[in-house]
């Protein structure tokens, strides 16, 4: 079984090497399913997503299933909820159980839903105008997509833990008519776009020795290619590599009562730019909590912040993050372990 985990964990590492290589020479210009790549949990946006080394709560299916290693207790269940941009409502969870504690690992549980909203529809006529306004009438549900995922994470030794989750995902963008064409006339019809795929991640986290130093790598949503029409398109795969520490570490005078995590992770997507996830987690006695941290190269925002109480194996998380044109944009988490 040790020599199984070794095999699987070098299989990665290779991989995680090989994924930049892969898309460094081309950027695809379009990717589908962009819903996969907004956060949802708030401890992680507080910190700017710098967290593919931060570990020990289910929560880490969505950055790196290799924190699911780090998992203490024996059960770990999250939920977040907040509303995207153009009032898209996203919800989301996590279970992680872990039965011996880590002598045969933590298996997970995550789920994911985006409802886009109403939306009004159209179809093409012989008018003046080329189209009429047929509000809902389709009568079929309005756009959604869903996630469900499957993790599993070790500890191969006391410093290396490796993880993977495989997903399935689902995107449902309606119903709409369209003209079949024919040498005699043309008609129309009525189409449902939906499509569906598996996607799978991988990571792992190294813990150094040195202090509270650890370091990791992740690949989320490798998968196949998609396709609606005539032209396919790939998930939006991400590549992540980074650390983190408790710098408090430095001073052998401050009480293990606080603690100030700083996490910084290098991020390689397939369709943009790279850029850096950069956070901060200070904590006073493992019940109060206040975070910042910045994103690189962004557009519309950059900075973030959040706050967290933990009570009674209960913590409440939030998340802020100001956007320049959009509305700012709030997250909330709940999370309950035993």
């Amino acid at each position: 079984m040790r020599k199984c985990g070794i095999i699987f964990s070098a299989i990665i590492i290779i991989f995680s090497f090989m994924v930049p290589d892969l898309f460094a020479q081309k950027k695809l210009a379009q990717t589908g399913f962009q819903f996969l790549s907004v956060g949802t949990d708030a401890r992680a946006t507080a910190m700017g997503e710098a967290f593919t080394t931060i570990d020990g709560t289910s929560g880490a299916l969505f950055y790196n299933p290799a924190g699911l290693a780090g998992m203490e207790k024996m059960v770990d269940i999250s939920f977040n909820t907040m509303n995207w941009i153009a009032d898209i409502q996203y919800s989301s969870g996590t279970f992680a159980y872990n039965p011996a504690k880590g002598k045969y690992g933590v298996f997970g549980l995550s789920f994911l839903t985006v409802d886009y909203g109403d939306f009004e529809w159209t179809k093409v006529a012989d008018n003046e105008q080329g189209f009429e306004d047929i509000g809902v009438e389709l009568g079929n549900p309005q756009p959604r997509a869903y996630l469900g995922g499957i993790g599993y994470a070790n500890q191969l030794t006391d410093r290396f833990s490796v993880g993977g989750q495989i997903k399935y995902v689902y995107q449902y963008l309606g119903k709409s008519y369209v003209p079949i064409y024919s040498k005699s006339d043309t008609t129309m019809t009525l189409k449902k776009y939906s499509n569906d795929v598996l996607a799978f991640d991988f990571g792992t986290i190294y813990k150094t020795g040195f202090k509270s130093l650890e370091f990791g790598m992740t690949v989320r949503n490798f998968s196949q290619e998609v396709k609606y029409e005539e032209e396919g398109f790939q998930l939006p795969l991400t590549f992540k590599i980074g650390f983190s520490m408790d710098v408090l570490d430095f001073l052998p005078n401050v009480t293990e009562d606080h603690t100030l995590h700083v996490s910084i992770d290098a991020v390689h997507p397939r369709s943009f730019p790279e850029y850096l996830n950069l956070g901060t987690e200070y904590s006073f006695q493992d019940m109060l909590f206040l975070r910042l941290g910045y994103i690189t190269a962004q557009d519309e925002y950059g900075l973030t912040t959040g706050l967290g109480f933990n009570l009674f194996g209960v913590a409440f998380d939030y998340s802020y993050v100001p956007f320049d044109a959009f509305d700012n944009i709030s997250r909330i988490s709940a999370r309950f372990s035993l």
